[in-house]
């Protein structure tokens, strides 16, 4: 007999046990007897004070001819009628932590941590400065990272929101493009000390440019961005991923050179990165002219000529002395032409962070800046 036909899907298991029984015109002593089980369980299944377990629904499967497997399906989905057909907070859940890294920005200070839905949907409508949060909310950025999704992820578009956050705290003048492009001799100067480097925040800001360093979210590959808070007020910031004085001053150059160049939007990474990839017309553009702000081509260029392939350590000193640059971004430049290997000469890679995190607005490495401008230690 099918007892499926015509009941409702809510039906216990002890409901159908019942019916079941009922067709057959057994009670329920009966059934005690046939499957050599204790009446009170029996009855216990059908007042639906009892589930039916695996060994369970093997006997009555056997007793009634109908299979094991029915009486677990029935089982399961009245134990799931018994829960809300959709989890709505779940959902709600789901499609926040879609929008946002949320453990590693509670981890970072960047949210509060909340154990209600409502309380992390407010702090992601803060971070984002959405009221609604109906999707994803971005900032207009043209990017490129290591994998071939061309999607920005929502890791590097957090890292963005933190870096307009960040930058609206920096005091900086109204953006002249005249006092900027007759700065940039001067900020390539200070290229040739590790120590100066602590003086680019202060410069840049002369001439309306806001600097922050940010460091990267876990798996975002991000090295550097260029973005405008407004018409008036261009943004760079600086992940520091690779701790070394050529990756800071040609990622900065980078930057700089989108907003010489009128680039409104640009996202950066693997500048100098062994596995750096294929960059597109106006990101290889920025990038020449990036590494000829810092080393005129023709310089570089005579310089291999009259070395190579003999390129000692005295020589490279020698060079980024006449040339007024620091001798690890001229080391830096040769590894990147492929004219030395990567591990030449590291010692001249000095490391740039402990020196321009001094000066410059910096969230990470164990400090956060909350949005009123206040250094929180961790």
């Amino acid at each position: 007999m099918n007892l499926d036909q015509g009941l409702s899907d809510t039906l216990s298991p002890g409901e159908y046990l019942r019916k079941e029984l009922d067709a057959r015109g057994w009670s329920q002593s009966d059934l005690s007897s046939v499957i050599n089980r204790p009446i009170q369980a029996i009855n216990e299944i059908i007042q639906g004070k009892r589930g039916i377990m695996p060994e369970m629904a093997v006997a009555l499967g056997t007793a009634l001819g109908t299979g094991a497997s029915i009486w677990l399906q029935r089982e399961a989905e009245y134990r799931l009628s018994l829960i809300s057909n959709t989890d709505d907070e779940t959902l709600r859940r789901a499609r926040l932590f879609d929008i946002a890294p949320v453990k590693e920005m509670e981890k970072r200070g960047w949210i509060s941590e909340s154990r209600t839905i409502d309380g992390l949907e407010s702090e992601l409508k803060r971070f984002f400065n959405d009221s609604l949060l109906d999707e994803t909310p971005v900032i207009n950025a043209a990017f490129r990272q290591t994998n071939k999704n061309d999607e920005i992820s929502t890791s590097q578009n957090a890292w963005l929101f933190r870096a307009k956050q960040l930058a609206s705290l920096v005091n900086a003048r109204k953006f002249d493009k005249t006092k900027f492009e007759n700065a940039l001799p001067t900020i390539r100067a200070l290229a040739d000390s590790r120590e100066k480097s602590a003086q680019v925040p202060s410069c840049l800001s002369e001439v309306g440019v806001r600097l922050v360093i940010i460091e990267a979210l876990a798996k975002t590959y991000v090295d550097g961005a260029m973005f405008w808070l407004d018409d008036e007020s261009p943004v760079v910031v600086l992940s520091l991923r690779y701790d070394r004085i050529d990756w800071f001053w040609h990622t900065l150059a980078h930057e700089l050179i989108h907003i010489k160049n009128g680039d409104k939007r640009s996202v950066d990474t693997h500048l100098v990165g062994e596995s750096r990839q294929t960059l597109n017309e106006s990101e290889d553009k920025a990038d020449k002219e990036a590494s000829a702000f810092l080393i005129p081509p023709d310089r570089i260029k005579s310089f291999i000529i009259r070395t190579k392939p003999f390129y000692y350590k005295e020589k490279i000193l020698q060079f980024a002395k006449v040339i007024g640059i620091h001798p690890g971004i001229v080391n830096g430049q040769l590894q990147h032409l492929k004219e030395i290997g990567w591990n030449t000469n590291r010692e001249m890679l000095v490391k740039i962070r402990d020196i321009i995190t001094t000066t410059a607005l910096t969230d990470g490495w164990g400090k956060t800046i909350n949005i009123k401008g206040n250094l929180i230690h961790e």
